[in-house]
């Protein structure tokens, strides 16, 4: 199976971990920060083997199922023809902050067609919405600072 590395963003962040976990779990509000989407719907909890529909803008509605979803990591796949896109995001308290990670990554026989179709856009918009988010989790009231970790089970239990 052809598995392509599409593109990665990172960022450290003032906002606790439970921010960003917050604000992956309010899909509605994606659009928001994420400047390519113009609809999430998740059909169930912010857990791991929820599924739920997104349309991107230009692009046709793509099914997703929330692959895992942890006090440090969520990862979302979608379905493609003959492919998988795979969003795979990392939180890690730092003593600089909070460092978020976002790998895209496609697996799947058409792999590389779709790394054609896709591959530019996400490369050359991934850590511009990187960056929106941390605006957006960093404006967030009320949440805990980034030592405590406990917010994050909370989140995302």
């Amino acid at each position: 199976m052809t598995t392509s590395n599409l593109a990665e963003a990172r960022i450290t962040s003032s906002a606790a971990p439970a921010a960003f976990f917050a604000k992956w779990a309010d899909m509605a509000t994606w659009p928001e920060w994420n400047a390519d989407t113009s609809w999430v719907r998740l059909d169930g909890p912010f857990a791991t083997g929820s599924t739920g529909v997104l349309k991107p803008k230009g692009g046709p509605k793509t099914s997703f199922v929330l692959a895992k979803v942890s006090d440090d990591e969520f990862t979302d796949v979608s379905t493609l023809l003959g492919a998988r896109l795979t969003f795979r995001h990392l939180v890690t308290v730092t003593s600089a902050g909070t460092d978020v990670a976002v790998a895209v990554t496609l697996a799947g026989p058409l792999a590389r067609v779709w790394n054609v179709i896709l591959g530019k856009g996400i490369k050359a918009t991934l850590q511009r919405d990187l960056e929106a988010l941390k605006a957006h989790a960093e404006s967030m009231q009320g949440i805990d600072t980034p030592a405590d970790s406990t917010a994050v089970a909370q989140v995302s239990a």
